[in-house]
């Protein structure tokens, strides 16, 4: 059982706890095959409830704060990280998320280049898990994780999304590899690559792509509003 210092007819009417939870996806190698795929920093609980099992970064709101800030503080405490971008996912309020309380989360998430990733503190505590391999995590946060790779892979229709995976140059085939990395799919490079090309938002940069063993491919780079919103729609 956890310890709680109310009983049930005092929780029932104390008012819920809010709390800032924060999803944050970055493409990683994949261990087996080495090709892009989705990853995602999870937090191990130290404490009950939900004692050692993976959660994802967050914790209370305060008074003294906006929830932005909660959500940046709590997730520069845990993980180290500070995404250039958060934005607001979902608000999740479950009547039974918490054994001991009434807690109502503001879930956050970003998308964040493997530069970023590479500043998360990692140790024990602190790991990174393949979005689709995450296991049971406490409370409702495989339903929280499931909800947000919906909403990603919806946003792919909207053309800035890609690209918060991308450094300010890119070549085709990376696009491509985002693409395939949140669908969890093959795509036709032949076929991307024409529909990609007739992208208004989509410019040559005259540059190239140095270091490889072979003819260096051409870079581009995104020139619509950057953002997870709805507003640029053009997609390939």
């Amino acid at each position: 059982m956890y310890g709680t210092s109310a009983n049930v007819s005092e929780r029932a009417v104390a008012a819920p706890s809010l709390a800032i939870s924060t999803v944050i996806f970055a493409l990683r190698p994949s261990v087996s095959s080495g090709r892009p795929t989705l990853w995602l920093p999870l937090v191990r609980r130290i404490r009950e409830p939900y004692k050692d099992l993976w959660a994802l970064p967050g914790g209370p709101l305060t008074h003294t704060e906006s929830l932005q800030d909660a959500a940046s503080r709590n997730l520069r405490e845990t993980t180290g990280l500070a995404p250039s971008y958060l934005e607001q996912l979902y608000a999740f309020g479950g009547l039974h998320r918490s054994p001991t309380q009434r807690v109502v989360s503001i879930v956050y998430w970003a998308l964040v280049q493997p530069t970023e990733a590479a500043l998360a503190d990692e140790s024990e505590n602190v790991k990174w898990f393949r979005a689709d391999k995450v296991g049971d995590l406490a409370f409702d946060h495989n339903a929280i994780v499931e909800y947000a790779l919906f909403r990603l892979r919806s946003k792919l229709a909207y053309g800035s999304v890609a690209y918060h995976f991308l450094g300010e140059y890119f070549t085709l085939a990376q696009v491509r590899e985002v693409y395939e990395a949140v669908l969890d799919t093959r795509l036709d490079p032949a076929n991307f690559r024409r529909q990609l090309k007739a992208t208004p938002e989509i410019e040559e940069t005259g540059e190239y792509l140095q270091g490889g063993k072979h003819r260096p491919p051409r870079l581009y780079r995104f020139t619509g509003r950057p953002g997870l919103d709805p507003d640029n729609r053009s997609t390939p």
